[in-house]
């Protein structure tokens, strides 16, 4: 074993919510990133919906992303076609969005570990801790530090490792093929459900690099069935000829999991902070949350700096602005989660053609995980509509 390295604050993840953390800590602060893969951003691990005012706040170049401003719901006997004017969904390029967060803080007293494993950590009497990661070229290596950032996704490493927490019981899983766009028009997304995609959805996402992405997600252990046997059921269904796409033999392959379970507030652990999907901050309702990681990554190296600095209210600021931005909609977003997951086909037809009477920013807002009163009872009223009328 060699050394033990020193740093300020360990990060536990280098994906969207990790990397943003280390852009914005205060230049005097050190911090070294543990990344399990060997490249930023490989292999891909996520479909990369966003929407286009989320990514130009957050100052993401458009290079990276394709814009969609036709989203469109598709179940087994029913479809809900949207022209967006209001709110444009985005897909994002996954791996030069994350080389493009990693850079920036390339010029900060960050390193950044690739290849290397989280493997434990322990408390020490005076509230800092001594981590254990593992990597090819070096063996186990010990990191001493003050802080962690819990930010390995749904593994919850950290919190594991701690006993502060475990894995959710409940996650979405998800498969993609991703394969050059053909005919398929560049400015349209498809989400589709019903019996090709039970206790989940599908998608079908076009990218600013002329590919185009299909993918299925299902509710574990909600169905037996794993992401490939769905997508293998959908391509010998012939269901692919129905949205106008081809399916080559060679493809790429991404895959991904994230936890699908009721938000909880607290995010600090002592000296230990969690974020992004190991924060539960992916929405309930798709399950897109890059722009959240990035947005409350930023917020917490800001308020850990200031914590640093002495303040000793920052972190209790980031917690408490998490709650207010996701507790109320995210527990209406994981009800129906949880709700349409028992959906049979013939329900998911009934549901896309209630969806298809509301209006635009209803749909974009309710896909977004924002849950003001009037669409909570906008919809309330469609459902029963829907029963009277049969």
């Amino acid at each position: 074993m060699s050394e033990t390295l020193e740093c300020d604050v360990l990060i536990v993840g280098g994906g969207p919510a990790g990397l943003s953390v280390a852009s914005h800590l205060s230049p005097s602060i050190s911090s070294i990133i543990v990344h399990q893969d060997a490249e930023i951003g490989r292999p891909v691990r996520t479909s990369g919906g966003s929407w286009l005012r989320d990514v130009q706040a957050l100052g993401i170049p458009s290079h990276l992303y394709q814009i969609i401003d036709q989203l469109d719901f598709y179940s087994d006997n029913a479809k809900a076609l949207f022209a967006v004017h209001r709110d444009k969904m985005v897909v994002l390029d996954i791996t030069g969005l994350y080389q493009f967060l990693a850079e920036l803080s390339a010029d900060k007293d960050r390193r950044l570990l690739l290849g290397t494993k989280f493997l434990t950590t322990e408390k020490q009497a005076d509230g800092s801790y001594i981590s254990q990661v593992r990597s090819r070229q070096s063996g186990v290596e010990k990191i001493h530090s003050k802080y962690i950032i819990e930010a390995s996704g749904w593994k919850s490493a950290v919190l594991e490792a701690l006993d502060l927490g475990q894995k959710p019981t409940r996650t979405g899983v998800g498969i993609e093929y991703e394969f050059p766009i053909g005919n398929y028009p560049k400015n349209r997304a498809i989400l589709f459900v019903g019996a090709t995609a039970l206790t989940g959805y599908g998608w079908i996402f076009p990218t600013a690099q002329n590919t185009l992405r299909l993918g299925v997600g299902v509710i574990n252990p909600d169905t037996d069935l794993s992401p490939r046997q769905v997508m293998n059921s959908f391509i010998a269904g012939g269901h692919a000829e129905r949205y106008g796409i081809e399916i080559p033999e060679d493809y790429e392959i991404n895959a991904g999991i994230i936890p699908s379970v009721p938000y909880e507030r607290q995010m600090i652990y002592d000296n230990v902070i969690r974020t992004g999907d190991a924060a539960n901050f992916a929405t309930p309702t798709v399950g897109e949350g890059i722009r959240i990681a990035i947005e409350f990554g930023r917020i917490l190296g800001q308020e850990l700096s200031a914590h640093i600095g002495g303040d000793a209210r920052a972190l209790k600021r980031y917690e408490a602005k998490a709650a207010r931005v996701f507790t109320r909609d995210y527990k209406y977003g994981f009800a129906m989660n949880q709700r349409i997951a028992q959906y049979s086909p013939d329900r998911w037809d009934k549901s896309v053609r209630r969806l298809a009477r509301l209006s635009e920013h209803e749909v974009t807002q309710m896909v977004r995980s924002r849950f003001s009163a009037k669409l909570i009872l906008r919809t309330i009223y469609l459902s029963l509509r829907a029963k009277l009328v049969g």
